[in-house]
């Protein structure tokens, strides 16, 4: 895709934030889970799947309270709600590497928002210990709050509206292809991130130096 962009050709940058711009490890949050459950990580990661309950978390539809419950029931362990929520909140690792500097040139030639399929007990975690790289950000969108999530159409119409320019004129950044594809299809330019280097190649195209 970076073939298709050249200086002037975007006038937004839009950023997915898990493993684009905070580095996500969800073996963590199984090794969390287990050591207060008593049984193996990998028991819980072959029970642990992405369910309506999971998808209703995201868009905001049921609360912390009632997610943590159902994943008593799916994963089959007897755990307080602030041993999910430790857990939870571990799959965190820390900025991905790189991220910060090439956010920073980004941030002086033009408006960056970002864009996360997310839930509430997430977004009370990440906003205040990331706050300082987050700040690049104009405003961040968040899958809880506007109640769609990325693929749906709904979810990227929501975001260009809310930043009043065309589709035409926003890069998306995001790891999962299908998140990608769906970003295309509503006209915004896209990049699929498999490292930073993608990252770096496409800020590269637009004439950012980094």
């Amino acid at each position: 895709m970076t073939s298709q962009l050249s200086p002037d050709s975007v006038d937004v940058l839009l950023f997915d934030i898990g493993r684009v711009v905070l580095d996500i490890d969800l073996d963590k949050v199984m090794a969390h889970w287990a050591q207060h459950a008593g049984c193996a990580p990998a028991e819980l990661a072959t029970r642990f799947v992405v369910d309506d309950s999971y998808k209703h978390h995201e868009i905001g539809r049921i609360d912390d309270a009632a997610f943590f419950a159902n994943l008593r029931r799916t994963l089959g362990i007897d755990i307080t709600d602030a041993q999910f929520l430790e857990g939870w909140n571990a799959i965190f690792t820390g900025a991905m590497p790189d991220i910060a500097p090439l956010l920073a040139a980004a941030a002086e030639r033009m408006p960056l928002y970002a864009f996360s399929n997310t839930n509430p007990a997430h977004v009370a975690h990440f906003s205040v210990v990331h706050a300082e790289l987050l700040s690049h950000f104009r405003n961040v969108f968040l899958s809880s709050t506007i109640g769609h999530r990325k693929p749906d159409a709904e979810a990227y119409d929501h975001v260009v509206q809310a930043i009043g320019v065309p589709a035409s004129r926003i890069l998306f950044f995001d790891d999962l292809a299908a998140n990608v594809e769906g970003a295309r299809a509503r006209g915004l330019h896209a990049v699929h991130v498999t490292s930073m280097d993608d990252v770096a190649r496409a800020l590269t195209a637009l004439g950012i130096e980094h």
